[in-house]
């Protein structure tokens, strides 16, 4: 059901905890079903330095959340920006299919935290103009 590359960002996630003064912060998920990411972004000169994570979920939440930081770390914002939940799905070699939202959930809350980094430091990032988090489940 799970590959082995999920099962090991469950087991051993990557980026775990919270970054101190962090530049971007995005919390998304639900409270009702149980998976809640938070994403903690440092960015120095348009690049991602450093990514961390604290996910309340499942397994696959928790995989989800770890990959997303190891692929947008020493990205530059608009890197960042084009990862997709079908990237990070395919990065952790596949979710089942009743997993999917985990993914769709990192995707959030990327572009969330750098929502975030866009309106503290007053900037535009092509892409957020209209950007707001939804519920996975919901569609």
């Amino acid at each position: 059901m799970y590959s082995e590359k999920v099962m090991e960002h469950f087991i051993n996630p990557r980026n775990v905890g919270e970054i101190e003064n962090a530049d971007g912060i995005g919390e998304v998920g639900n409270p009702r079903c149980g998976d809640i990411m938070k994403m903690y972004l440092k960015i120095e000169d348009g690049v991602i330095v450093d990514a961390k994570f604290k996910t309340f979920g499942c397994g696959s939440a928790i995989a989800s959340s770890s990959m997303a930081t190891e692929l947008i770390k020493g990205k530059t914002i608009e890197e960042a920006m084009k990862v997709t939940n079908k990237a990070v799905a395919e990065a952790l070699d596949g979710l089942p299919p009743v997993k999917m939202h985990c993914s769709v959930l990192a995707e959030q809350a990327i572009k969330s935290a750098l929502k975030d980094y866009a309106e503290k430091n007053n900037i535009h990032i092509e892409g957020l103009e209209d950007f707001e988090p939804v519920d996975p489940h919901d569609h």
